[in-house]
């Protein structure tokens, strides 16, 4: 809503202006904070706010957007618009939390933070979380390369049976070529090019669902039929053909399945572990900047999330799968459009997986060697063992919506809600806001609404599984 979104301008407004009435203070911290920060980022910030956007936006950005037509085939239309909305809107809330924190210690990297707040135990929490969120990620980003990329190929070539149609050599030809070249760059500002060029083959896949709607007929027909055979099915069933009940999108929908559409949700925008280096790289870098950075990103995100799951959903209602594309095969394989958007989604999956790459780098490096400067040899090679890493897990790895599920269900909702609020509420000193102060309790509640969260979809995903009704068991 509108007016939430300018509520929380209004309140970082407030802070903003608190903060500027302490020049002293605010100057002695930058000073600091150059002092530190030269630490991890022996440069000054060059990243236009445009790149910023885009390398953000790239960042939220991730496959979960394929997921989002079959989560809104399970909440119903006007429950999925309430929760992206409520986790949107939480999202902006959570980055405000992080960079009010960073503003105070004058630091800009999570695990800092974390050290700030709890000492080690809250620097390791926060690295791990952070490796653990990303490399689910990529492993599902480069998963999807795994399944999509062989189809494509096969489709456009129109051959059966060749080496390169084994998704485990695609994964490790792409991670080469493409991923690892992008992962060595010293600074994710220079990615915002890639980043830019992602976020158009989104726009693209968008625009092509919104153009399949108007193009698909209603109760669809399933090309791996015998087309005369759904031809008498569709004239037999229904005459009226708009009228037919599976074709009237429902505005509220609760199922077993609906489990799952929660952490695919709050997975939906978590850019927490980028914020901060991200704000690092930021030109003339202020809290007021960045927010708005981090508003812009997550306003388009919303909006694109949300008419990608609207088409989708209205294309195929309740026959859409928990991978939007595979869906469209089940109509034609060889439908050129989709076969483009396919390649498109595969690029755009492909050029975010560096963007996701380097808080993790960052973040073992805070870890393991948290005094040392930067230095290349080191940069390299942890590139190359992550990508190694995650190239096995894609390789030998059990089936996405898993992956998905439990990530979502642990480090996103640890990200997200629970470390930005528990670090801000041990990080802002008491002086300045006391426990009972509002900030304080609402950081706390927010807290409480991530271990809600964790709860509720760890319990989902057990249940699921214990009872052997889950869609994540059957692979796609």
């Amino acid at each position: 809503s509108p007016q939430g979104r300018s509520g929380l301008g209004h309140c970082c407004r407030q802070t903003e202006n608190t903060e500027a009435s302490l020049p002293e203070s605010q100057e002695f911290l930058s000073g600091a904070e150059d002092k530190k920060t030269t630490r991890f980022t022996d440069f000054e910030g060059k990243t236009s706010f445009g790149m910023s956007v885009f390398n953000l936006g790239n960042a939220i950005m991730g496959s979960g957007i394929l997921g989002l037509a079959y989560a809104m085939a399970n909440t119903g239309v006007v429950l999925f618009l309430l929760l992206l909305t409520v986790v949107a809107v939480l999202s902006s809330y959570s980055i405000h939390l992080l960079l009010k924190s960073s503003g105070i210690v004058g630091i800009r990297a999570y695990e800092q933070l974390g050290y700030r707040a709890f000492g080690t135990p809250g620097k390791m929490a926060a690295g791990i979380a952070i490796t653990l969120q990303n490399i689910g990620a990529m492993s599902s980003y480069l998963y999807i390369v795994k399944y999509e990329f062989p189809l494509v190929i096969q489709a456009f070539l129109k051959v059966d049976v060749e080496w390169y149609l084994n998704g485990n050599y695609l994964v490790i030809i792409v991670s080469v070529t493409v991923i690892l070249p992008l992962a060595l760059m010293k600074q994710l500002g220079y990615l915002g090019y890639t980043s830019g060029f992602s976020l158009s083959c989104m726009v693209f896949f968008l625009v092509s669902v919104i153009y399949k709607k108007f193009n698909l007929p209603c109760p669809f027909v399933d090309f791996a039929h015998n087309s005369t055979v759904s031809v008498l099915n569709v004239t037999v069933n229904d005459p009226g053909g708009e009228d037919n009940p599976a074709c009237i999108p429902k505005m509220a929908n609760l199922n077993t399945q609906t489990a799952y559409t929660i952490p695919i949700l709050a997975f939906a925008f978590v850019c927490h572990p980028e914020v901060l280096p991200i704000y690092t790289e930021l030109r003339n870098p202020t809290k007021k900047k960045m927010q708005h950075v981090s508003n812009i990103s997550i306003a388009v995100m919303y909006v694109m999330y949300f008419l990608a799951a609207l088409f989708g959903y209205l294309t195929f209602y309740n026959e859409v799968e928990a991978e939007l594309l595979h869906t469209y095969s089940r109509i034609d394989p060889y439908d050129t459009l989709i076969l483009c958007v396919r390649v498109a989604v595969l690029t755009a999956v492909t050029l975010t997986v560096p963007i996701v790459l380097f808080p993790v780098r960052r973040a073992i490096q805070q870890m393991i060697f948290p005094n040392k400067t930067f230095y290349w040899p080191r940069h390299i090679a942890i590139a190359i063992t992550l990508l190694t890493f995650i190239n096995l897990l894609v390789i030998f790895a059990p089936n996405i919506l898993g992956i998905f599920g439990v990530i979502g269900a642990t480090s996103a909702p640890c990200l997200i809600f629970i470390f930005p609020a528990v670090f801000y509420i041990r990080i802002v000193p008491k002086e300045e806001e006391p426990l009972r102060s509002v900030p304080k309790i609402l950081a706390a509640c927010f807290a409480g609404i991530g271990f809600l969260f964790m709860i509720m979809s760890l319990s989902f995903i057990i249940i699921d599984w214990t009872s052997g009704s889950s869609k994540a068991s059957s692979g796609h």
